[in-house]
């Protein structure tokens, strides 16, 4: 039987009722709420083996190099990145990172075979074109590529050039992610991120000169000093650039987390309902140029092989956003880098130098982990479902995992959100935007408890 019942709540209350601390499940459990009890290298290593040997010749293995360092600061980030104009520091991280690699190397049977290959950052392109092509030579030495690979990076045009990209392009890499948020100045500049759209088209067609055959465009909603004016001045410019990908993301504030936040007061961010409607401008405006809404905050033209795999239920959800494949196994490199084997996440420490330090002495840079349960194998591939397919179904043997599920899920189909059976969730098109409140409803390690201090963005 499916439980619905007449909408009654206008959009500004649903808005004010569900704009909520949530995460934005890029993992099931997220991270705060990972098991107190360390995991050892050796329990890790039992896990990567595992997934290893099951899916290397089938699917191969993902790969996320962290790249924490940036030249200036963006007030607006969250992310864990150094600040700093010393290349000095190149050449260190690069040797750690190797290191690391060679680590999980040691572990591997066979070569491993990458499916997948993302720098992000801070910025990766604050390294030389020398020392990426050095790095990425000397990681890939002992592996093989698969033929379908998609290698990416996130890049600053501000911090990008040429000589870089073709690296990049020798290598395998055919997809940038580039950094735009606002092209409104007086935005530009409380955020510290002075970026004309002549140095943002000026990297897209090299890019594409190149030969780069895919590109996203990074924007977010919900800036301080941002109007309906900014954003549309801002898609508009987009529009021109003709990105094949496009995240739209929301604002997190989180000043707890980045300090550098602290430079402007919420007074100074849009109000819920204006922030709110700051995206449904963006929306409209992506979708009249031909861009189709993927998943949460994505957006793609129907050439683009995101769009195609959300089409064909292919779509996936990891640490590195929404990817056209699924690889059970990703392994992080790096300071702050996550890695997941399907079965367990493990978290490398933080700080720079001390991740470099405890590689040097030949163990991994363990900052915590956790090995999935039966339980949170089970909801992790329903969040997922909702995340990529917006709808998920459990047989009656799982039933007893949903209960409480259930009843926190009827708020939501109240209020029009969603169509959900004692089997089956849907969610709506007015249901899109809280995508995050009903995946909550799915999360028991969240409701079972509750933090005491902020730890997530707020939902809308």
């Amino acid at each position: 039987m499916t439980m619905t019942a007449p909408v009654t709540s206008t959009p500004t209350e649903l808005l004010a009722k569900y704009d909520v601390p949530s995460p934005r499940y890029t993992s099931y459990p997220t991270v705060p709420f990972w098991n107190e009890q360390p995991l050892t290298q050796e329990r890790w290593f039992l896990h990567v083996q595992r997934a290893f040997n099951k899916t290397n010749k089938t699917e191969g293995i993902s790969l996320y190099l962290h790249l924490p360092f940036c030249e200036q600061l963006c007030t607006y980030c969250g992310c864990n990145k150094r600040i700093t104009k010393n290349h000095g520091v190149e050449e260190p991280y690069m040797q750690a990172l190797l290191e690391e690699w060679e680590q999980y190397l040691a572990v591997f049977e066979e070569k491993p075979r990458i499916a997948e290959l993302h720098l992000g950052g801070g910025t990766p392109t604050f390294f030389s074109a020398q020392n990426l092509k050095k790095l990425l030579e000397a990681l890939l030495e002992n592996a093989e590529v698969t033929p379908d690979a998609e290698f990416s990076v996130e890049v600053h045009p501000n911090a990008t050039n040429a000589a870089q990209l073709q690296v990049l392009y020798n290598l395998g890499f055919r997809r940038l992610s580039v950094g735009i948020q606002d092209f409104d100045p007086r935005v530009q500049f409380v955020i510290n991120r002075i970026q004309t759209f002549e140095q943002t088209k000026e990297t897209f067609d090299t890019a594409r000169a190149i030969g780069y055959t895919s590109i996203n465009g990074d924007i977010i909603y919900g800036l301080p000093h941002q109007t309906a004016e900014s954003v549309r001045l801002t898609i508009e410019k987009v529009k021109e650039l003709r990105p094949e990908r496009i995240a739209f993301y929301s604002y997190a504030h989180v000043p707890w987390k980045s300090k550098a936040q602290r430079r402007y007061s919420e007074a100074d961010l849009p109000a819920l309902a204006e922030k709110r409607s700051l995206y449904e401008l963006g929306r409209t405006l992506l979708e009249a140029a031909g861009y189709v809404e993927i998943g949460l905050d994505h957006f793609a033209l129907p050439t683009d092989e995101l769009y195609l795999a959300a089409r064909q239920g292919l779509l996936h959800r990891n640490f590195m956003g929404y990817t056209p494949r699924h690889t059970e196994l990703l392994v992080g490199l790096g300071a702050s880098s996550i890695s997941d084997t399907g079965t367990a996440f493990m978290q490398n420490v933080k700080e720079v130098e001390a991740y470099e330090e405890v590689v040097s002495t030949g163990k991994l840079p363990i900052l915590k982990g956790h090995e999935l349960t039966t339980e949170d194998l089970l909801i992790r591939q329903h969040i997922l479902n909702l995340m990529c397919r917006l709808a998920t179904s459990w047989s009656e043997e799982d039933l007893p995992y949903f209960v409480d599920a259930l009843i926190r899920l009827q708020p939501l189909a109240d209020d029009g959100l969603l169509h959900y059976s004692t089997h089956h969730i849907e969610v709506l098109p007015a249901g899109r935007p809280f995508l995050r409140n009903i995946a909550m409803c799915l999360d028991a390690r969240l409701w079972s408890a509750q933090p005491t201090t902020p730890v997530f963005s707020r939902s809308v």
